[in-house]
């Protein structure tokens, strides 16, 4: 047994079910998104830091395991399990709160925060992102930021198995 303390970040870690009573004491404006973050790379990191540089505060929704199974990524994916992948999303200083989504869109979180900025990865036109009619329709704004560093856990799974 541990004498150390459970480390701050852990608290970043809201349930769906807290998420809108967590929201209510972020400062705003506030940003969302959302996705998969398997294995977190650079291009993720990137992202994260460039999408929290639009507001105040940022919520991620991640992807529960079974929803990521239902994206066709793989029958080994995810490689990280949930808790594993809201624990490493939540000591990042860029997020504010971590939550997830079985769902296959993110939309019931998306209505849950009601974000001034919705983001998504340049790979996705903004009509096309899921809440952007919602978002704008509350007068926030919908972004795809252009990736920096192109790279995917798919490829760096492909990479890993040529080894």
């Amino acid at each position: 047994m541990s004498s150390f303390p459970v480390p701050a970040f852990e608290t970043r870690i809201a349930a769906p079910v807290d998420l809108a009573a967590r929201v209510a004491s972020l400062p705003r404006p506030l940003v969302f998104t959302n996705g998969c973050f398997d294995l977190l790379h650079r291009g993720h990191v990137t992202l994260l830091a460039q999408a929290r540089a639009l507001g105040k505060s940022m919520v991620v929704a991640l992807n529960t395991d079974a929803s990521v199974k239902r994206l066709g990524k793989g029958d080994d994916r995810p490689v990280n399990a949930l808790t594993d992948r809201a624990a490493v999303m939540a000591a990042l200083e860029c997020v504010s709160l971590v939550t997830w989504f079985d769902e296959d869109t993110p939309l019931a979180r998306i209505l849950d925060c009601r974000p001034e900025v919705l983001v998504k990865g340049g790979d996705w036109p903004v009509e096309k992102i899921v809440g952007n009619a919602e978002v704008t329709g509350w007068g926030g704004t919908v972004v795809s930021i252009p990736f920096i560093h192109p790279t995917s856990t798919t490829a760096l799974l492909e990479k890993i198995r040529r080894l």
